[in-house]
Protein backbone atom coordinates (compact mmCIF):
# COMPACT_ATOMS: atom_id res chain seq x y z
CA UNK A 1 0.00 0.00 0.00
CA UNK A 2 0.85 3.65 -0.64
CA UNK A 3 3.09 4.82 2.27
CA UNK A 4 1.52 7.42 4.34
CA UNK A 5 4.96 7.54 6.92
CA UNK A 6 7.13 9.60 4.38
CA UNK A 7 7.33 13.25 5.28
CA UNK A 8 4.41 15.69 4.27
CA UNK A 9 5.00 18.22 1.63
CA UNK A 10 4.54 21.85 1.98
CA UNK A 11 1.22 22.85 1.48
CA UNK A 12 1.30 26.00 -0.46
CA UNK A 13 -0.88 26.07 -3.53
CA UNK A 14 -4.13 28.39 -3.29
CA UNK A 15 -7.85 28.11 -4.70
CA UNK A 16 -6.08 30.10 -7.65
CA UNK A 17 -3.04 28.69 -8.04
CA UNK A 18 -5.25 25.32 -7.91
CA UNK A 19 -8.02 26.50 -10.63
CA UNK A 20 -5.15 27.61 -12.94
CA UNK A 21 -3.36 24.07 -12.48
CA UNK A 22 -6.97 22.52 -13.10
CA UNK A 23 -7.54 24.77 -16.20
CA UNK A 24 -3.68 23.93 -17.82
CA UNK A 25 -4.28 20.46 -17.16
CA UNK A 26 -8.36 20.48 -19.02
CA UNK A 27 -7.47 22.80 -21.75
CA UNK A 28 -5.23 20.78 -23.76
CA UNK A 29 -5.88 17.86 -26.22
CA UNK A 30 -9.52 18.11 -25.20
CA UNK A 31 -10.33 21.25 -26.33
CA UNK A 32 -8.46 20.88 -29.43
CA UNK A 33 -9.06 17.75 -30.85
CA UNK A 34 -11.97 15.71 -28.94
CA UNK A 35 -14.95 18.20 -30.31
CA UNK A 36 -14.13 16.93 -33.29
CA UNK A 37 -13.84 13.35 -33.12
CA UNK A 38 -17.41 13.71 -30.84
CA UNK A 39 -18.95 15.61 -33.66
CA UNK A 40 -17.70 12.97 -35.90
CA UNK A 41 -19.27 9.95 -34.16
CA UNK A 42 -22.84 11.40 -33.31
CA UNK A 43 -23.16 15.17 -35.35
CA UNK A 44 -24.51 18.07 -34.00
CA UNK A 45 -25.66 16.02 -30.89
CA UNK A 46 -22.11 16.48 -29.34
CA UNK A 47 -23.68 19.77 -27.78
CA UNK A 48 -25.92 17.68 -25.50
CA UNK A 49 -23.11 15.12 -25.58
CA UNK A 50 -20.73 17.61 -23.68
CA UNK A 51 -23.46 18.79 -21.08
CA UNK A 52 -23.71 14.96 -20.13
CA UNK A 53 -20.55 14.53 -20.34
CA UNK A 54 -19.76 18.18 -17.90
CA UNK A 55 -22.76 16.61 -15.36
CA UNK A 56 -20.22 12.81 -15.14
CA UNK A 57 -17.04 14.90 -15.07
CA UNK A 58 -19.25 16.86 -11.87
CA UNK A 59 -19.77 13.47 -9.94
CA UNK A 60 -16.43 12.23 -10.20
CA UNK A 61 -15.40 15.38 -9.36
CA UNK A 62 -17.14 15.69 -6.35
CA UNK A 63 -16.40 12.14 -5.14
CA UNK A 64 -12.70 13.10 -5.84
CA UNK A 65 -13.16 15.80 -3.55
CA UNK A 66 -14.35 14.24 -0.46
CA UNK A 67 -11.66 11.21 -1.14
CA UNK A 68 -8.86 13.93 -1.42
CA UNK A 69 -10.11 15.72 1.71
CA UNK A 70 -10.45 12.84 3.60
CA UNK A 71 -7.24 11.14 2.22
CA UNK A 72 -5.09 14.10 1.41
CA UNK A 73 -2.38 12.26 0.29
CA UNK A 74 -0.46 12.25 -3.28
CA UNK A 75 -1.69 9.58 -4.97
CA UNK A 76 -5.43 10.11 -6.39
CA UNK A 77 -7.11 6.58 -7.01
CA UNK A 78 -4.25 4.66 -6.68
CA UNK A 79 -4.18 5.45 -3.19
CA UNK A 80 -7.76 5.80 -2.63
CA UNK A 81 -7.95 2.30 -4.00
CA UNK A 82 -5.39 0.70 -1.60
CA UNK A 83 -7.15 2.17 1.59
CA UNK A 84 -10.83 1.78 1.26
CA UNK A 85 -11.26 -1.19 -1.37
CA UNK A 86 -7.82 -3.38 -1.09
CA UNK A 87 -4.74 -3.91 -2.79
CA UNK A 88 -6.27 -4.71 -6.32
CA UNK A 89 -8.37 -2.09 -6.68
CA UNK A 90 -5.64 0.40 -5.75
CA UNK A 91 -3.68 -1.34 -8.34
CA UNK A 92 -5.99 -1.43 -11.20
CA UNK A 93 -6.40 2.31 -10.57
CA UNK A 94 -3.04 3.00 -10.90
CA UNK A 95 -2.29 1.00 -14.29
CA UNK A 96 -5.98 2.21 -15.77
CA UNK A 97 -4.38 5.44 -14.69
CA UNK A 98 -0.78 4.94 -16.91
CA UNK A 99 -2.63 3.49 -19.27
CA UNK A 100 -5.34 6.53 -19.84
CA UNK A 101 -2.88 9.40 -19.60
CA UNK A 102 -0.13 7.52 -21.64
CA UNK A 103 -2.51 7.50 -24.31
CA UNK A 104 -3.74 11.06 -23.67
CA UNK A 105 0.20 12.16 -23.88
CA UNK A 106 0.10 10.39 -27.39
CA UNK A 107 -3.22 12.44 -28.30
CA UNK A 108 -1.61 15.43 -27.27
CA UNK A 109 1.47 14.72 -29.18
CA UNK A 110 -0.61 13.93 -32.07
CA UNK A 111 -2.77 17.04 -31.66
CA UNK A 112 0.30 18.97 -31.64
CA UNK A 113 2.23 17.79 -34.31
CA UNK A 114 -1.37 17.65 -36.11
CA UNK A 115 -1.90 21.91 -35.68
CA UNK A 116 1.84 22.63 -36.30
CA UNK A 117 1.96 20.52 -39.81
CA UNK A 118 -1.60 22.24 -40.54
CA UNK A 119 -0.46 25.72 -39.53
CA UNK A 120 2.66 25.50 -42.22
CA UNK A 121 1.43 23.51 -45.01
CA UNK A 122 3.64 20.58 -44.61
CA UNK A 123 2.35 17.29 -45.54
CA UNK A 124 -0.15 15.38 -42.32
CA UNK A 125 1.30 12.11 -43.40
CA UNK A 126 4.37 13.17 -41.39
CA UNK A 127 1.94 13.64 -37.78
CA UNK A 128 2.44 10.33 -36.13
CA UNK A 129 6.69 10.11 -36.88
CA UNK A 130 7.05 13.86 -35.63
CA UNK A 131 4.63 13.31 -32.36
CA UNK A 132 7.34 11.00 -31.23
CA UNK A 133 10.19 13.11 -31.70
CA UNK A 134 8.19 15.59 -30.26
CA UNK A 135 7.37 12.65 -27.06
CA UNK A 136 11.52 11.64 -27.50
CA UNK A 137 12.30 15.30 -27.35
CA UNK A 138 9.95 16.28 -24.29
CA UNK A 139 11.05 13.05 -22.42
CA UNK A 140 14.54 14.54 -23.10
CA UNK A 141 13.94 17.62 -21.07
CA UNK A 142 12.11 16.29 -18.39
CA UNK A 143 15.55 13.92 -18.07
CA UNK A 144 17.40 16.73 -17.89
CA UNK A 145 15.82 18.32 -14.94
CA UNK A 146 13.00 20.79 -16.82
CA UNK A 147 9.83 21.37 -15.01
CA UNK A 148 6.88 23.50 -15.50
CA UNK A 149 6.86 25.99 -12.47
CA UNK A 150 3.46 27.45 -11.32
CA UNK A 151 4.36 30.81 -13.09
CA UNK A 152 5.03 29.26 -16.27
CA UNK A 153 2.07 27.33 -15.83
CA UNK A 154 -0.31 30.62 -15.36
CA UNK A 155 1.52 31.70 -18.56
CA UNK A 156 0.76 29.47 -20.58
CA UNK A 157 -2.85 29.00 -19.42
CA UNK A 158 -3.60 32.28 -19.81
CA UNK A 159 -2.44 32.37 -23.59
CA UNK A 160 -4.54 29.06 -24.23
CA UNK A 161 -7.92 31.07 -22.67
CA UNK A 162 -7.10 34.22 -24.50
CA UNK A 163 -6.82 32.73 -27.96
CA UNK A 164 -9.93 29.84 -27.17
CA UNK A 165 -11.88 32.84 -25.99
CA UNK A 166 -11.05 35.05 -29.04
CA UNK A 167 -11.87 32.18 -31.08
CA UNK A 168 -15.44 31.36 -29.86
CA UNK A 169 -16.34 34.87 -30.06
CA UNK A 170 -15.27 35.44 -33.37
CA UNK A 171 -17.25 32.14 -34.89
CA UNK A 172 -20.05 32.45 -32.58
CA UNK A 173 -20.55 35.69 -34.31
CA UNK A 174 -19.51 35.01 -38.12
CA UNK A 175 -21.98 34.00 -40.34
CA UNK A 176 -22.85 31.10 -40.95
CA UNK A 177 -20.72 28.36 -43.11
CA UNK A 178 -22.21 27.02 -46.30
CA UNK A 179 -23.92 23.25 -44.87
CA UNK A 180 -23.82 20.40 -46.63
CA UNK A 181 -25.80 18.32 -44.55
CA UNK A 182 -28.96 18.72 -42.50
CA UNK A 183 -27.83 21.01 -39.55
CA UNK A 184 -29.47 18.50 -37.40
CA UNK A 185 -28.01 15.61 -37.86
CA UNK A 186 -30.75 12.60 -36.84
CA UNK A 187 -30.30 11.06 -32.95
CA UNK A 188 -28.51 7.68 -32.92
CA UNK A 189 -28.63 6.69 -29.10
CA UNK A 190 -24.97 4.50 -29.72
CA UNK A 191 -22.90 7.66 -31.44
CA UNK A 192 -24.34 9.99 -28.91
CA UNK A 193 -23.10 7.79 -25.58
CA UNK A 194 -19.98 6.99 -27.67
CA UNK A 195 -19.30 10.71 -27.81
CA UNK A 196 -20.33 11.55 -24.30
CA UNK A 197 -17.43 9.27 -23.15
CA UNK A 198 -15.48 10.81 -25.54
CA UNK A 199 -16.35 14.08 -24.58
CA UNK A 200 -15.41 12.94 -20.59
CA UNK A 201 -11.87 12.54 -21.17
CA UNK A 202 -11.86 16.19 -22.20
CA UNK A 203 -12.79 16.92 -18.31
CA UNK A 204 -10.55 14.57 -16.23
CA UNK A 205 -7.85 17.13 -16.03
CA UNK A 206 -10.03 18.04 -12.72
CA UNK A 207 -8.05 15.32 -11.35
CA UNK A 208 -4.68 17.15 -11.13
CA UNK A 209 -6.29 19.06 -8.52
CA UNK A 210 -7.45 15.77 -6.84
CA UNK A 211 -3.86 14.69 -6.64
CA UNK A 212 -2.65 17.82 -4.97
CA UNK A 213 -3.77 16.95 -1.56
CA UNK A 214 -0.52 17.37 0.31
CA UNK A 215 0.54 20.61 -1.48
CA UNK A 216 -3.14 22.62 -0.63
CA UNK A 217 -3.97 24.59 2.30
CA UNK A 218 -7.28 23.92 3.87
CA UNK A 219 -7.79 20.98 0.91
CA UNK A 220 -11.61 19.90 2.66
CA UNK A 221 -12.57 23.14 1.47
CA UNK A 222 -10.13 24.26 -1.42
CA UNK A 223 -9.92 21.08 -3.34
CA UNK A 224 -14.03 20.99 -3.77
CA UNK A 225 -13.98 24.65 -5.40
CA UNK A 226 -10.98 24.51 -7.19
CA UNK A 227 -12.59 21.60 -8.80
CA UNK A 228 -15.88 23.25 -9.18
CA UNK A 229 -15.12 26.29 -10.13
CA UNK A 230 -12.31 24.61 -13.32
CA UNK A 231 -15.04 22.41 -14.24
CA UNK A 232 -17.69 25.48 -14.64
CA UNK A 233 -14.94 27.61 -16.68
CA UNK A 234 -14.16 24.82 -18.86
CA UNK A 235 -17.70 24.04 -20.06
CA UNK A 236 -18.36 27.36 -21.02
CA UNK A 237 -15.48 27.12 -22.56
CA UNK A 238 -16.05 24.07 -24.50
CA UNK A 239 -19.05 24.62 -25.61
CA UNK A 240 -18.74 28.31 -27.14
CA UNK A 241 -16.01 26.75 -29.27
CA UNK A 242 -18.00 23.39 -30.02
CA UNK A 243 -21.11 25.58 -31.40
CA UNK A 244 -19.13 28.12 -32.51
CA UNK A 245 -17.21 25.36 -34.55
CA UNK A 246 -20.48 23.50 -35.40
CA UNK A 247 -21.64 27.33 -36.76
CA UNK A 248 -19.14 28.08 -38.98
CA UNK A 249 -17.85 24.68 -40.74
CA UNK A 250 -21.01 22.51 -39.91
CA UNK A 251 -20.73 18.79 -38.39
CA UNK A 252 -19.25 17.24 -41.66
CA UNK A 253 -16.59 19.17 -41.91
CA UNK A 254 -15.82 19.96 -38.57
CA UNK A 255 -15.12 16.39 -38.24
CA UNK A 256 -13.46 15.99 -41.45
CA UNK A 257 -10.83 18.05 -40.67
CA UNK A 258 -10.49 16.15 -37.34
CA UNK A 259 -10.01 13.02 -39.25
CA UNK A 260 -7.13 15.03 -42.55
CA UNK A 261 -4.91 16.92 -40.03
CA UNK A 262 -6.05 16.62 -36.50
CA UNK A 263 -6.38 20.16 -36.20
CA UNK A 264 -10.42 21.29 -36.43
CA UNK A 265 -10.02 24.26 -34.88
CA UNK A 266 -7.41 25.24 -37.21
CA UNK A 267 -9.60 24.62 -39.62
CA UNK A 268 -12.77 26.72 -37.93
CA UNK A 269 -9.67 29.61 -37.45
CA UNK A 270 -8.77 29.68 -41.47
CA UNK A 271 -12.48 29.74 -42.48
CA UNK A 272 -12.98 32.87 -40.57
CA UNK A 273 -10.48 34.52 -43.22
CA UNK A 274 -8.27 36.34 -40.24
CA UNK A 275 -4.89 35.28 -40.33
CA UNK A 276 -3.63 35.94 -37.22
CA UNK A 277 -6.19 34.01 -35.82
CA UNK A 278 -5.21 31.09 -37.21
CA UNK A 279 -1.73 31.81 -35.99
CA UNK A 280 -3.26 32.66 -32.24
CA UNK A 281 -5.00 28.74 -32.66
CA UNK A 282 -1.74 27.18 -33.84
CA UNK A 283 0.40 29.19 -30.53
CA UNK A 284 -2.94 28.12 -27.76
CA UNK A 285 -3.06 24.81 -29.59
CA UNK A 286 1.12 24.22 -29.12
CA UNK A 287 1.26 25.65 -25.83
CA UNK A 288 -1.84 24.04 -24.62
CA UNK A 289 -0.61 20.50 -25.61
CA UNK A 290 3.07 20.82 -25.06
CA UNK A 291 2.38 21.87 -21.34
CA UNK A 292 -0.50 18.78 -21.14
CA UNK A 293 2.14 16.73 -22.36
CA UNK A 294 4.90 18.02 -19.94
CA UNK A 295 2.58 17.65 -17.22
CA UNK A 296 1.63 13.92 -17.99
CA UNK A 297 5.56 12.82 -18.52
CA UNK A 298 6.08 14.37 -15.39
CA UNK A 299 3.17 13.07 -13.51
CA UNK A 300 3.00 9.56 -14.84
CA UNK A 301 6.98 8.85 -14.38
CA UNK A 302 6.03 9.74 -10.45
CA UNK A 303 3.04 7.61 -10.46
CA UNK A 304 5.62 4.56 -12.04
CA UNK A 305 8.13 5.41 -9.04
CA UNK A 306 5.57 5.38 -6.50
CA UNK A 307 4.39 1.76 -7.95
CA UNK A 308 7.87 0.38 -8.28
CA UNK A 309 8.50 0.99 -4.63
CA UNK A 310 5.35 -0.76 -3.78
CA UNK A 311 6.66 -3.45 -5.90
CA UNK A 312 3.34 -2.67 -7.89
CA UNK A 313 5.66 -2.63 -11.32
CA UNK A 314 9.12 -3.90 -11.58
CA UNK A 315 11.21 -2.17 -8.55
CA UNK A 316 14.15 -1.02 -11.04
CA UNK A 317 11.20 1.74 -12.17
CA UNK A 318 11.33 2.99 -8.18
CA UNK A 319 14.06 3.61 -7.95
CA UNK A 320 16.70 7.07 -8.39
CA UNK A 321 19.18 8.13 -10.10
CA UNK A 322 22.47 9.59 -8.75
CA UNK A 323 20.55 13.53 -8.67
CA UNK A 324 17.61 12.10 -7.18
CA UNK A 325 15.52 11.82 -10.50
CA UNK A 326 13.30 8.77 -11.51
CA UNK A 327 15.35 8.17 -14.68
CA UNK A 328 14.03 5.05 -15.36
CA UNK A 329 10.31 5.80 -14.55
CA UNK A 330 10.70 8.64 -16.87
CA UNK A 331 12.55 6.67 -19.59
CA UNK A 332 10.07 3.67 -19.75
CA UNK A 333 6.89 6.45 -19.75
CA UNK A 334 8.57 8.17 -22.24
CA UNK A 335 9.13 5.36 -25.11
CA UNK A 336 5.50 4.15 -23.91
CA UNK A 337 3.87 7.35 -25.45
CA UNK A 338 6.36 7.66 -28.02
CA UNK A 339 5.20 4.52 -29.40
CA UNK A 340 1.59 5.27 -29.09
CA UNK A 341 2.55 8.39 -30.49
CA UNK A 342 4.20 6.63 -33.61
CA UNK A 343 1.45 3.99 -34.46
CA UNK A 344 -1.83 4.84 -32.69
CA UNK A 345 -4.24 7.18 -34.69
CA UNK A 346 -5.79 10.23 -33.07
CA UNK A 347 -9.24 7.96 -32.71
CA UNK A 348 -7.38 5.17 -31.80
CA UNK A 349 -5.76 6.76 -28.81
CA UNK A 350 -8.10 8.85 -27.69
CA UNK A 351 -11.15 6.37 -27.49
CA UNK A 352 -8.65 3.98 -25.00
CA UNK A 353 -7.81 6.64 -22.70
CA UNK A 354 -11.59 7.63 -22.59
CA UNK A 355 -12.43 3.45 -21.76
CA UNK A 356 -9.59 3.39 -19.23
CA UNK A 357 -10.56 7.13 -17.95
CA UNK A 358 -14.00 5.69 -16.88
CA UNK A 359 -12.30 2.26 -15.36
CA UNK A 360 -10.45 4.15 -13.38
CA UNK A 361 -13.50 6.78 -11.99
CA UNK A 362 -15.42 4.12 -11.83
CA UNK A 363 -13.33 2.69 -9.07
CA UNK A 364 -13.08 6.40 -7.99
CA UNK A 365 -16.54 6.46 -7.27
CA UNK A 366 -16.81 2.72 -5.60
CA UNK A 367 -14.04 4.27 -3.19
CA UNK A 368 -16.11 7.44 -2.38
CA UNK A 369 -19.49 5.09 -1.40
CA UNK A 370 -16.84 3.29 1.21
CA UNK A 371 -16.44 6.49 3.09
CA UNK A 372 -17.60 6.68 6.52
CA UNK A 373 -20.61 9.04 7.23
CA UNK A 374 -18.59 11.41 9.29
CA UNK A 375 -16.00 11.95 6.42
CA UNK A 376 -18.71 12.32 3.44
CA UNK A 377 -19.09 15.99 2.38
CA UNK A 378 -22.21 14.66 -0.20
CA UNK A 379 -24.83 12.63 -0.43
CA UNK A 380 -23.94 9.04 -1.26
CA UNK A 381 -26.03 9.50 -4.45
CA UNK A 382 -23.37 11.81 -5.73
CA UNK A 383 -20.95 8.75 -5.90
CA UNK A 384 -23.30 5.97 -6.70
CA UNK A 385 -24.52 8.41 -9.93
CA UNK A 386 -20.85 8.81 -11.11
CA UNK A 387 -20.06 4.81 -10.82
CA UNK A 388 -23.15 3.78 -12.76
CA UNK A 389 -21.97 6.56 -15.42
CA UNK A 390 -18.76 5.40 -15.59
CA UNK A 391 -19.68 2.10 -16.26
CA UNK A 392 -22.75 2.69 -18.34
CA UNK A 393 -20.39 4.75 -20.98
CA UNK A 394 -17.72 2.54 -21.03
CA UNK A 395 -19.97 0.08 -22.83
CA UNK A 396 -20.43 2.24 -25.85
CA UNK A 397 -16.98 2.75 -27.06
CA UNK A 398 -15.55 0.50 -29.97
CA UNK A 399 -15.50 -3.14 -28.86
CA UNK A 400 -11.93 -3.66 -30.27
CA UNK A 401 -11.02 -0.80 -27.87
CA UNK A 402 -12.83 -2.48 -24.44
CA UNK A 403 -11.75 -6.06 -25.25
CA UNK A 404 -7.84 -4.38 -26.11
CA UNK A 405 -8.37 -2.71 -22.35
CA UNK A 406 -10.01 -5.19 -20.38
CA UNK A 407 -7.20 -8.05 -21.81
CA UNK A 408 -4.36 -5.95 -20.67
CA UNK A 409 -6.14 -4.98 -17.05
CA UNK A 410 -6.91 -8.67 -16.42
CA UNK A 411 -3.66 -9.46 -17.51
CA UNK A 412 -1.77 -7.28 -15.14
CA UNK A 413 -3.87 -8.46 -12.11
CA UNK A 414 -3.24 -11.74 -13.00
CA UNK A 415 0.08 -11.70 -13.14
CA UNK A 416 0.52 -9.25 -10.55
CA UNK A 417 -1.53 -12.01 -7.97
CA UNK A 418 1.04 -14.67 -9.32
CA UNK A 419 4.28 -12.60 -8.61
CA UNK A 420 2.84 -11.86 -5.11
CA UNK A 421 2.73 -15.45 -4.53
CA UNK A 422 5.94 -16.41 -5.81
CA UNK A 423 7.57 -14.07 -3.98
CA UNK A 424 5.54 -14.64 -0.76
Amino acid sequence: MPSDTARPMDRTVGLRGAVLLGLGSILGTGVFVSLGLAVGVTGTWAVPALCLAAVLAAFNALSSAELAASHSVSGGTYAYGYRYLGPDFGFGAGLAFLLAKSASAAAAAIGLSGYVLAGVGLDTALTNPVASAVVVAMTGLVVLGLRRANPVNAALVTITLLGLIILGAMALLSPAGEQVENPTTPFAPAGFLEATALLFVAFTGYGRIATLGEEVRSPRRTIPRAIILTLLVSTCLYLAILTGGLHVLGAAQFADATTRTAAPLQAVAARLGAPWLSLLVIVAAVTAMAGVLLNLILGLSRVVLAMGREGDLPRRLGQLDRSGQPLAASLCVGAVIAAMAAFGGLALVWSFSAFCVLIYYAITNLAALRLSADARLYHPIIPALGLVGCLGLSVWLQPLIILSATAILASALVLRRLLKIGLG
